[in-house]
């Protein structure tokens, strides 16, 4: 298996020309996919356990630090640096992101019309982490690992049961967008 390090990621994007969707008449958000080193050869990467909020269709989700794009954001960088100093703490210097993964957009036509860029960034150490009150927990997962954690998971949405794809982290799920964003990076990677 392919070692998962930042000079890999670093080559792998420098070939890589994401595709940008066109955003008409959806909302434009960014997150962050923050790797840090967890030994000299093997790269952690950070996820949020976004709090319980009503009516937030994405309450209670394992995610990436992100949101939605604001009106003084430069562009979607700035989003997702923004939003990640927003709620966990994590200063992410433009000169630490190694690229841009392609646009997504939900696949459930019940979500909002959203269109989201992942951000990649790969940090020299592993920064403290301060979540604020959008995050209920955070977890730093080996990258290298989530390509055998692979299973799916039963889930109710809108009061339907599915059966979807996810990445088990622990005892977390990672599924929906952030299994498809996470999918897009270990395609680039591997």
């Amino acid at each position: 298996m392919t070692r998962i390090t930042t000079e890999h990621l670093r080559e792998r994007f420098s070939a890589h020309e994401p595709r940008i969707a066109d955003s008409s008449g959806r909302t434009e958000a960014a997150v962050a996919i923050v790797l840090a080193p967890r030994s000299a050869a093997q790269l952690d990467v950070l996820f949020i356990k976004r709090a319980e909020v009503e009516g937030d269709p994405w309450s209670g989700q394992m995610a990436f630090p992100g949101g939605r794009r604001e009106d003084g954001d430069a562009d979607l960088l700035a989003t997702a640096q923004r939003e990640t100093l927003e709620e966990t703490g994590v200063v992410l210097p433009e000169a630490l992101m190694l690229g841009s993964l392609d646009d997504l957009a939900p696949l459930t036509p019940v979500l909002p019309p959203i269109l989201v860029r992942p951000f990649v960034f790969s940090l020299p150490h592993k920064p403290a982490v301060s979540a604020s009150p959008e995050v209920a927990q955070y977890v730093w997962a080996p990258l290298d690992a989530l390509p055998t954690s692979v299973g799916d998971t039963d889930i109710r949405l809108r009061g339907v049961a599915r059966t979807m794809p996810a990445y088990l982290v622990g005892p977390h799920v990672v599924w929906g967008m952030t299994h498809r964003i996470l999918n897009s990076l270990l395609d680039l990677a591997l």
